[in-house]
Order: C-alpha cells, then sequence, then structure tokens
C-alpha cells in the first residue's frame, strides 16, 4: 500500500484517502493504479507470445513485432512511464516517512535491496536450473536460448529500478532543493542523448537514456506526490494530455523517432517522457474516480491481496508464458496438436482462452513464491507491503527498517546496491546460461547479504585476532 506523511496542507482535500492509526496518508488510487498497470503488462506480454511450426522445426517469436497497425495500439500499451511516475511517488513518500522517523539513507537502500533482490534470487535459481534441465534432455540448443532470453527481457525494469531506489535519497534532496531545475537538466540530457545517437547512428549510445529517461519519469512522481497538479483545472489537464500527445504525434510522424512506442523503449527515447506527461495528467483526472471506486467496491482488501504479490507476478509471468509456449509445441509434437500461425483468424480466436490459461498458470506459480517476496517485506519493518520493482513499496506501521548487524555505512551499501544491479545486467547480457546464472545468483547473494555477511566476517576477524594476543 502507498502511503505518505500526512501534511496540513493536505488534510482538507476532500478526495485525500483515509489516514491510517499511524499518522500516514494512503493514497488508493496509486495502489490501485498499480494493479491495473501489472495487469497490463501481463496481457501485452501474452498477446506477444506467438508459437508455431515452420519448415526448419519450432518457432518462439514476438507475434506482434514489426506489425504496422501495432504502432499507433502501442500509444494506450506502452504504459511503464506511468509506471515509473507511480514509483516516483511510492520512493518519495516511502524515503519521507523514514527519514522523519530517524531513519538513515542506508537503511531506505537495503529496504528496497531487501524487497527488490530476494524474490529475485528465487527466480533465477529456478530458471537457470530448469534451462540447465531442458539441455541434458536433449532441447535444442537454439530453443533453451530463445526461452533464456524471453525470460530475461523483463528484467531491464529490475536493473534500472534497483539503480533508482539507491539514488532516491540523493534525487528527494535535489527535488526539494531545485524542484524544477532537476526535471530540466534531466530532460537536456535526454535530448542531448538523442541527438548524439540519432547524428552518429550509433545506436548504444541511447542506452544511456536508460538512466536520464527514467530519472525524469520518476520525478514527475515526486512533484505528483507533492501535490503539483492539485487543483488544476479539469479542461487544464485535458490541454496538458491533448498537448503532449499532439507534440508525440510531431516527434513521430514528422519528427525521427519510430511511432511504435515499444521501439522507443529500447532504447528509451524523448517520446517517453512525453507520453508520460500525457499518462501523468491522464491519471491525475481518474484519481478522484479511482478512489470512489475503491471505496464503493470495498476493494482495497483484493487490491492490498495483489499489491502484495506484485512483484513476483512481474518476475514469474514471463517464465510461465514461455512455458506455456513449450508446453504448446510439446502436444503438437507428440499428439498433433494444433498450432494456429500467429496473427491468423485461428490464432485470434484462440486468444482469450490463451489469456485465461496464462492467468490461472500465473496465479498458482505467484501463490507458490510469492512467500519470497513477502519474506522480504517482513524482515524490512519500515517497509510497505506493496511491490517495490513495480512501483516502490511505502512506509508501513511507524517502526524504522532495522539494522542488519552492524550499521551499514553509506559506502558498503553502495556496493550492495552495485552488486544488485550487476547481477541483473549480467543476465539482460549473457542470459541464464550455467555461468552468466552462477554470476548473477552469487551477485544478487552478495547484495543480499552484506550486511550480515560483514557482520559475521567482522566477529571472526576479531575472534582470531584475540586469540592472536593470548
Amino acid at each position: 500500500m502507498t502511503e505518505t506523511l500526512e501534511r496540513p496542507r493536505l488534510a482538507a482535500r476532500p478526495e485525500a484517502s483515509v489516514r491510517t492509526r499511524t499518522g500516514v496518508r494512503r493514497d488508493e488510487s496509486i495502489d490501485a493504479i498499480r494493479v491495473v498497470l501489472l495487469t497490463a503488462v501481463f496481457a501485452l506480454h501474452a498477446m506477444m507470445v506467438g508459437v508455431s511450426v515452420g519448415p526448419d522445426g519450432p518457432v518462439l517469436e514476438n507475434a506482434l513485432e514489426g506489425q504496422a497497425w501495432f504502432g499507433p495500439v502501442s500509444w494506450v500499451a506502452q504504459i511503464m512511464p506511468l509506471f515509473f511516475i507511480v514509483g516516483g511517488f511510492s520512493s518519495i513518500t516511502h524515503w519521507r516517512s523514514m527519514r522523519a522517523r530517524g531513519a538513515t539513507a542506508s537503511e531506505y537502500v537495503r529496504a528496497r535491496i531487501e524487497r527488490l533482490v530476494r524474490p529475485a534470487i528465487a527466480l533465477v535459481a529456478v530458471v537457470a536450473t530448469a534451462l540447465v534441465g531442458l539441455t541434458v534432455a536433449g532441447v535444442p540448443a537454439e530453443i533453451v536460448g530463445i526461452a533464456g532470453f524471453r525470460i530475461g527481457q523483463p528484467l531491464w525494469f529490475l536493473a534500472v529500478y534497483l539503480g533508482l531506489s539507491a539514488l532516491v535519497p540523493l534525487l528527494v534532496r535535489l527535488h526539494e532543493r531545485a524542484p524544477v531545475l532537476a526535471p530540466l537538466a534531466l530532460l537536456g540530457a535526454v535530448v542531448a542523448v538523442d541527438a548524439l545517437r540519432i547524428s552518429t547512428g550509433v545506436e548504444p549510445i541511447g542506452y544511456l537514456n536508460l538512466l536520464f529517461v527514467w530519472l525524469l519519469v520518476h520525478q514527475l512522481g515526486f512533484h505528483l506526490a507533492d501535490g503539483a497538479l492539485h487543483g488544476l483545472a479539469r479542461r487544464t489537464l485535458l490541454g496538458l494530455a491533448g498537448a503532449s500527445l499532439l507534440l508525440l504525434a510531431v516527434l513521430t510522424v514528422m519528427g525521427p523517432y519510430p511511432v511504435d512506442m515499444l521501439v522507443n523503449l529500447n532504447p528509451p527515447t524523448l517520446c517517453l517522457v512525453v507520453l508520460g506527461v500525457a499518462q501523468l495528467a491522464l491519471f491525475e483526472l481518474a484519481r478522484p474516480r479511482i478512489r470512489a471506486w475503491v471505496a464503493e467496491r470495498d476493494a482495497s482488501r483484493a487490491i492490498s491481496f495483489a499489491g502484495e504479490r506484485a512483484m513476483t507476478v512481474y518476475l514469474w509471468h514471463m517464465p510461465v508464458l514461455v512455458g506455456l509456449a513449450g508446453t504448446a509445441l510439446a502436444a503438437n509434437a507428440l499428439a498433433g496438436s494444433p498450432l494456429p500461425e500467429p496473427l491468423t483468424a485461428g490464432w485470434w480466436a484462440t486468444r482469450p482462452v490463451w489469456l485465461v490459461v496464462a492467468a490461472v498458470a500465473v496465479t498458482a506459480v505467484v501463490l507458490v513464491f510469492a512467500r519470497f517476496e513477502r519474506a522480504g517485506a517482513g524482515r524490512v519493518r519500515g517497509a510497505d507491503r506493496a511491490p517495490a520493482a513495480v512501483a516502490d513499496a511505502t512506509a508501513g506501521a511507524g517502526s524504522r527498517a532495522p539494522r542488519a548487524g552492524a550499521p551499514a555505512g553509506a559506502a558498503t551499501t553502495a556496493i550492495d546496491a552495485v552488486c544488485a544491479v550487476a547481477g541483473v545486467v549480467v543476465l539482460l547480457v549473457a542470459g541464464f546460461s550455467p555461468w552468466p546464472a552462477a554470476i548473477a545468483l552469487t551477485l544478487l547473494v552478495l547484495a543480499l547479504t552484506g550486511p550480515r555477511l560483514r557482520s559475521w566476517l567482522g566477529r571472526r576477524v576479531r575472534a582470531a585476532l584475540v586469540l592472536r594476543l593470548r
């Protein structure tokens, strides 16, 4: 659940969510939209799964990739900017809540690492073992490689969000000192990277915007949390959304950017920032109605239940989809089950059934593996149980995040954060083959256990010194 420090200037808002007994305010529109966005991600990825048998054997592909008609659809389907906006809202309210209770920046970052890394370790261990098992069973290496690549694709979000979470205390300080200058500087960096990439044709330059684009969109969430849009007239918000979409049309139809917002995701471009502004304005318009809907249907408990497991859903939905695709291929090979060609009439006719089966399978897997996410939440008592990776979890019931072992300093916490990001990047670059998976798993475990490991080593060293002095 998402909570924010209660402030006098917000107390009189008629649409503000109910206050908890801890003196913090939970915004149920943030909780609800997070679940909606996660559902949209699952549905989009499920629709992308194209499995068939070609002249050269089994084919596992992105069925929507390269389709001209999908470009305009992607303006609605690309919801990652709003994900980061919601994450920015939650990040600033969580950090301010912990800071007000006396927690340090290192404790905040440790809390984020706990929430993000623990369920990721379970994913890497299980997926890597399963892929090795498929290889040993004689599945062609090409199919195993494609499966590992598809499973690893969504992990870019985890890597970026780990990095952003480690920077939140610094980013909030920057926002509080220069709320206008900070996003303008980031916007300049985004434009400069895009211009350099387009003018030189060197595509890897664009990946610098994995930092600048998402930092900027994340900071839009800071402004949302501060109420920067509150009080704007409905027509003003509609005008902001319309102007942003018009600019997006100019940038893509007349400018140098592709119309497809999923293409603009890799590498991230200015288009995602513009789309994020439109989504921010439309979300602000919808927030009162979202709150009312939650209250009328008493849906807060269901939203909370889903939110507590959302990190697990995000990590595991793609392995489940790839597993179902492999099952369909096996059924075709063993029993002749039909596999309609992607995007044909027969394929579209089977999509409703496919979505239902996929949703049931993901639910079953989540119920098994959510224990890792919830265990991470239990270890960090200052953190709310909404999913951090999908959008940063916020402060819960009033205690400080506990120190694991010895108090963690800024330098050692930074090392743990670097290990966590590096572990995910290894998988993105090298895939889930045995050695990369082993390296990634080692880095993630080091990030998770860093304070306890250092405390244990410190005790051993002190004990050894005492014995030598005797």
